[in-house]
């Protein structure tokens, strides 16, 4: 079921709903620039199958509001939209699936929201927690002197979105693609070039944004309340992340209080088909001890 939410004056979000209305809902929240129908079809099914499972669209991607050329918003109104969507679909606690920004999304309701979730899975993102980092061997690293995003990432990243095309954009999404993989497993090119494809048929268009770039990040950490936390959280350690590189989601594991934490075999900042079996096994897994 396919339903628009009002988040804040002139903003409205595409939702979608799916599995049984009667259990525990489960909201996704995607990362930068990612509208909602960047889960793959296979995991939201395995999902669904346990949890009435919500995904949506950021502002300036999919189906919803492109506002920020004209009214600039910050990181944290994308945080405010992640309880408006509660909000509208009159959910009074959820899971919360996050990957990449839409883990540091779910990492701020965590830490400002805890009376609406039922549980946190983090995935390939970093730590709002300026904590150190204790190594396995007893020392420390301070928490903005840990890795950084790989070099080829960064350059790709540098260079100008220019419109050539839909089947331009396809090929560099693509390429994106390729390179957030990592590179531990096969790249499955027919199943980002089919995600390509469903994003921009879903969207309307093959405009791309990079609203959330330039969106005020300022007041994101969340160190104190991470610390204290009795959300039960899950953390997923992807590998291969070049973005957010080991031992990013080790030292998230460490800041958010009592955080578990799962290493999926070969992942990277991506979905292809060969992570979502195991990913769906742990995310339920930790939902399901959550329920009791």
């Amino acid at each position: 079921m396919q339903q628009f939410i009002d988040a804040a004056p002139g903003i409205r979000l595409w939702t979608e709903q799916r599995g049984a209305a009667d259990t525990e809902p489960l909201l996704l929240v995607m990362g930068a620039q990612a509208s909602g129908i960047g889960w793959p079809e296979p995991l939201v099914d395995a999902l669904a199958a346990h949890h009435r499972v919500i995904r949506y669209d950021h502002r300036d991607t999919g189906r919803s509001t492109w506002p920020f050329e004209e009214r600039p918003y910050r990181i944290a109104d994308l945080a405010d939209d992640v309880i408006a969507v509660l909000d509208g679909l009159g959910i009074d606690r959820a899971h919360i699936v996050g990957m990449s920004l839409g883990g540091m999304l779910a990492q701020m309701v965590l830490a400002d929201h805890p009376d609406r979730l039922l549980s946190a899975t983090l995935i390939s993102t970093s730590a709002l927690s300026s904590t150190p980092y204790t190594r396995p061997d007893g020392g420390t690293v301070p928490a903005d002197e840990l890795p950084g995003i790989a070099p080829e990432l960064l350059e790709l990243w540098a260079r100008p979105v220019e419109d050539h095309g839909r089947a331009a954009e396809v090929q560099r999404q693509i390429e994106h693609c390729r390179v957030l993989a990592g590179g531990q497993l096969p790249f499955d090119t027919d199943s980002f070039r089919t995600l390509a494809q469903r994003v921009i048929e879903h969207t309307g268009h093959h405009r791309t944004s990079t609203a959330h770039g330039r969106a005020e990040h300022d007041g994101m950490l969340r160190t104190d309340q991470l610390a204290t936390t009795e959300v039960p959280s899950l953390v997923i350690c992807a590998p291969a992340d070049p973005v957010f590189p080991p031992p990013h989601p080790q030292h998230l594991a460490q800041c958010v209080r009592g955080a578990s934490l799962v290493e999926i075999t070969g992942m990277g900042h991506a979905l292809p088909p060969a992570v979502l079996k195991p990913l769906a096994t742990a995310i339920l897994s930790h939902t399901g001890a959550a329920r009791g």
